[in-house]
């Protein structure tokens, strides 16, 4: 049986790799470039879960993009979080320029903490690098009985990647959001979305992988629609989701992360607030009203050309929970690149 994938390229070749192997030589090599051991390996696993849970654009093949960024002295690899409150008495979590990962975590932690105390927190997250996938996070949160929302947004200056509608030069970031809520049996629902029609991982995992870009997402920089990876590189940019709808939700978060947390260094900035469920019901009743509503859209009839109706999260949990087993299926060019880059540092 093989490991199953969610990409949204068209990639033949893959090779296998298992989990545990993956996750140790992600370690190795950003232990080797200068990461503390806890943080090396919490970003190792992060980005091997993401892998094994279908989003690619976030899993392992972002160990060719950290290293190049804590190489180029553009991400710290010492870096490492810390949280402070200001003079107003808001919660902050500084990256120190480091991986975004367990910055983010951090935030979460404390939101968790905070809410589960006065009911509602909100704690934001400065300073930081990549932060992998961000449901991840809002997951966790969820888990622990919390409705929890992340907004990323800043860093239009050293990350202008999408269009505005109407407009053919990148001029923001894909600025995402996550939301994570309790469910029902089979765990929290959660949504992660990016304002751009895909995600800037994607770019690099085609670029990497050698394959074209899904149709309709990129233009060159005339404006023109392209497939092609390089033509992003060589001045293009990514079109919003669902044009004005994507445009307006990546310009809010640029409000947020730019102008009220920022200005953004390294990356984005991120706010997340938490709300503590049971404020207004118990555990078991909203449990138990939360499966209902679930089984019932579960049981909506698939439409054309479609096997069921899914419970956002749902299949990401279904899809980590058989891929572990089996490994991780990486684009042959990218496991290439990775190998290259294990030997150079003399690891692996």
């Amino acid at each position: 049986m093989d490991p199953i994938t969610s990409s949204k390229l068209e990639i033949d070749s893959r090779v296998t790799m298992p989990a545990d192997e993956l996750s140790d030589l992600a370690t190795a090599i950003f232990e080797k470039l200068g990461c503390d051991a806890d943080i090396a390996r919490m970003t190792a696993e992060h980005l091997v879960e993401a892998s094994l849970s279908g989003v690619e654009s976030h899993g392992f093949m972002r160990v060719i993009q950290y290293a190049e960024q804590m190489e180029s002295g553009y991400m710290s690899p010492s870096g490492r979080p810390s949280l402070y409150q200001n003079e107003r008495g808001a919660w902050i979590v500084n990256g120190h320029d480091g991986i975004g990962i367990p910055a983010v975590q951090m935030a979460v932690d404390k939101a968790v903490e905070l809410a589960k105390e006065s009911g509602i927190s909100v704690v934001a997250v400065e300073h930081c690098g990549h932060t992998g996938r961000v449901g991840a996070f809002v997951e966790s949160g969820a888990e622990a009985g919390c409705l929890t929302i992340c907004i990323g947004g800043g860093g239009n200056k050293n990350w202008p990647q999408v269009a505005p509608y109407g407009g053919i030069k990148g001029m923001l970031p894909t600025n995402p959001y996550a939301f994570g809520i309790p469910g029902g049996d089979r765990g929290p629902v959660v949504l992660d979305f990016a304002t751009a029609k895909i995600a800037g991982g994607w770019i690099y995992a085609a670029k990497s992988a050698g394959v074209d870009l899904p149709a309709d997402s990129v233009i060159d920089k005339l404006g023109n629609p392209t497939r092609n990876p390089d033509d992003y590189f060589d001045g293009g940019a990514i079109l919003p989701m669902a044009g004005p709808k994507g445009y307006g939700l990546a310009l809010m978060a640029e409000m947020i992360g730019e102008v009220m947390l920022g200005p953004a260094t390294t990356e984005i900035n991120w706010l997340l607030v938490c709300i503590d469920t049971t404020l207004y019901k118990d555990g078991a009743t909203y449990q138990k009203l939360a499966e209902e509503l679930l089984d019932e859209i579960r049981k909506s009839p698939p439409a054309a050309g479609f096997e069921k109706v899914e419970i956002p999260g749902e299949r990401e949990r279904e899809m980590e929970s058989r891929n572990r087993p089996l490994g991780i299926a990486i684009p042959e060019k990218t496991w290439e690149q990775i190998g290259a880059l294990a030997k150079r540092l003399g690891v692996g």
